[in-house]
């Protein structure tokens, strides 16, 4: 089965191909963080635009790079949601029109399936598994104990990681994507500054508020001590922070649902000491994490995704198709 994916859930314009729910055949991604760097953060309605005038562009680029027209595309896969309603609507147009024209079924796909279906990508997923999803929007464990079935285990109680990093990354002066950066600088720091313990009431929860809080109460401290701000050492001092209780909280679950793979899905997946503490706690359960360039949005990860879905359910989406901006994941 080969399948045509759209993703448009953000700031990234991504068309993909891809066969049988694993293999890529193309998957072409037009980013707009150099467009969005100058306003610290994503604006939707420039973003909006920026998928209209990149969307068919990217999609003819697709499908010239996977060798196939129109009549051997078995199945069009497209975020539905979550993400900002303008940019999920030109996919989602987009994918509709393209259906629709060439009598093609369509299914609508959730973000973080997308995310998680990453990794099928490097591996065949293993079940029972348990997966840690962490991005700008979003940090949860979900238990799975076969195909499409997904299990809430827990989720932040406020910020999510991705976002805590951009925040912090902003008061430091340190520019936009905060991930990345925080990332590269943490290396050549020092974990020298003391940061909370962060506690919560389910076991599984995550709670990231404290932590940012801290950290801009410790700064606003030594700027009004009139202290030097020792910047790598401070985001390293965060870094470690932050990863650390999503270890923690993961080999929890992991250990719980005696889980045969630990994977982890969605943008910070992609920061390299995320990756590295996984590799150091989880030796006795294949670990699965997806390829750099399948970590951050992108359409071959809801083509995979859409695959699972329509073989599992066997349903496709209406024409009537729509976004939401809040779609649960289920």
């Amino acid at each position: 089965m080969i399948v045509l994916g759209f993703e448009s859930s953000c700031d990234e314009t991504s068309v993909s191909v891809t066969k049988d729910g694993q293999c890529v055949l193309s998957n072409v991604v037009l980013s707009q963080i150099d467009i969005h760097k100058a306003f610290g953060g994503v604006v939707p309605e420039i973003a909006s635009r920026e998928h209209v005038k990149g969307i068919t562009v990217v999609l003819d680029q697709a499908m010239k790079e996977a060798g196939v027209r129109a009549n051997d595309i078995d199945l069009v896969a497209v975020t539905q949601g979550p993400g900002l309603i303008g940019s999920l609507l030109t996919g989602i147009n987009a994918a509709k029109a393209f259906a629709y024209a060439n009598d093609i079924p369509i299914v609508g796909v959730h973000h973080i399936a997308g995310h998680i279906y990453a990794n099928q990508i490097e591996q065949d997923l293993q079940f029972p598994l348990i997966c840690l999803v962490v991005s700008g929007g979003h940090t949860e464990l979900l238990y799975m104990k076969e195909h499409y079935h997904f299990e809430k285990l827990g989720e932040t109680q406020d910020d999510a990681v991705g976002e805590a990093y951009d925040k912090v990354a902003r008061v430091l002066g340190l520019g936009y994507p905060g991930g990345p950066i925080i990332d590269r600088l943490a290396v050549s720091g020092k974990a020298t500054y003391k940061m909370p313990k962060v506690e919560t009431k389910r076991a599984y929860d995550f709670s990231y508020s404290g932590l940012k809080s801290h950290v801009i109460n410790t700064l606003n401290t030594l700027k009004m001590k009139g202290e030097t701000i020792r910047k790598a050492d401070m985001v390293r001092s965060f870094q470690e922070a932050a990863i650390e209780q999503l270890i923690e909280k993961s080999i929890l679950a992991v250990d719980k649902h005696q889980a045969k793979m630990f994977v982890v899905a969605g943008g910070v997946a992609a920061n390299s000491h995320l990756r590295k503490r996984v590799y150091e706690e989880f030796k006795d359960v294949v670990v699965s994490m997806p390829a750099m360039q399948y970590c951050t949005d992108n359409a071959a990860m809801m083509g995979i995704a859409g695959f699972y879905q329509y073989q599992r359910f066997g349903l496709e989406s209406s024409m009537s198709l729509n976004g939401d901006s809040r779609l649960p994941l289920k």
